[in-house]
């Protein structure tokens, strides 16, 4: 079955992801939807896509697409992911999945209501190299897990101007940055029971910087570090009473993992992406969609609402300014 696919939002994240669709033969894509027709027009002629929306609810109405990737600003996720729902497409959405856990357990309550598929296009759970990292872990490679550390830092423009400056696009280090190693390390050791976060603010009220300590009860902790003002590795390493993985930057899309056991050498496991690594999440939608399925089992929802809610105390413990997105489109 060849699932034919729709992107909602035609950026730069949106580029990349398009540019993938060539190594999963099972999925077409075939439209594409702007508010502007000139940027939706120019994506369409560069990556070959056949038919272009001037607005979001004709994809939604598009009979010709059965699954949808949203690409927006995170904040308007909300509006186009139930609307979306409602009208039967299944869903790729981008992290931030929203801004708010509320926004996130909204759509999530719908989708499973409707009994459509939906999944947070976290690309890093769909990783070779971090396929085979949970592998190593459920096979007792390091003993019991114990700890995760992360880091994911970038210098970005200090232009008050900058998208990133801004509330109502989803602007901060918290929702591009940090929910990457948040999500990781809710990956490894689950939902965390406390969260302790400090960080710095712009003056527009979004986050430039955090630490962020999760306690994910039984003794086990996640230390993280996002930056909007500090490149950093972008490394992460998980800990077990038998040995410790590295994941060497940037670890959100690895190429290779680093396996120490206590008393052993180093092993280096080499696991690289198809193309720019997006194919894979790409390749997990498809084959849900063309099964029936209505959710993924390495990217579940109840995963995407626990990170949300770890995100939504981040954003509450630094005192963030967050606006998120209405209901309806």
């Amino acid at each position: 079955m060849t699932v034919r696919w729709g992107i909602i939002g035609p950026g730069r994240i949106a580029r990349k992801v398009a540019a993938d669709f060539p190594h999963v033969p099972e999925a077409q894509l075939v439209a594409v939807a702007s508010r502007s027709k000139e940027r939706g027009e120019a994506f369409a002629r560069d990556l070959g896509v056949p038919t272009v929306h001037d607005s979001y609810r004709a994809i939604l109405a598009d009979p010709q697409v059965d699954a949808l990737y949203i690409a927006t600003p995170h904040p308007q996720h909300r509006a186009i992911a139930l609307a979306g729902i409602r009208a039967g497409k299944a869903l790729l959405v981008e992290k931030a999945f929203t801004v708010t856990p509320e926004a996130t357990r909204e759509i999530v309550d719908l989708a499973v209501e409707r009994g459509v598929f939906v999944m947070e296009a976290m690309w890093t759970r769909f990783q070779p190299a971090v396929a085979r990292l949970r592998e190593l872990i459920a096979d007792g490679a390091i003993g019991e897990v114990t700890a995760v550390q992360a880091d994911l830092g970038a210098q970005h423009s200090t232009d008050p101007a900058d998208r990133f400056y801004a509330p109502e696009l989803g602007g901060g280090a918290l929702f591009d940055l940090a929910v990457y190693p948040i999500s990781f390390a809710q990956m490894v050791l689950g939902p965390a029971v406390h969260v302790t976060a400090r960080g710095v603010l712009a003056d527009s009220g979004v986050d430039v910087e955090e630490s962020i300590l999760l306690d994910h009860g039984d003794g086990r902790t996640s230390t993280l570090f996002a930056s909007l003002r500090c490149q950093t590795p972008g490394a992460a390493r998980v800990v077990g009473t038998g040995g410790w993985i590295d994941v060497p930057p940037r670890f959100h899309h690895p190429t290779r993992l680093v396996l120490t056991r206590n008393g052993h050498e180093p092993e280096e496991i080499a696991a690289p992406a198809t193309g720019a690594g997006y194919s894979h999440e790409i390749v997990e939608v498809t084959g849900a969609v063309a099964a029936g399925r209505t959710q993924s089992d390495v990217m579940p929802l109840a995963d995407t609402v626990a990170v949300q809610e770890i995100m939504g105390e981040v954003a509450a413990q630094l005192g963030m300014r967050v606006v998120e997105g209405p209901d309806q489109l």
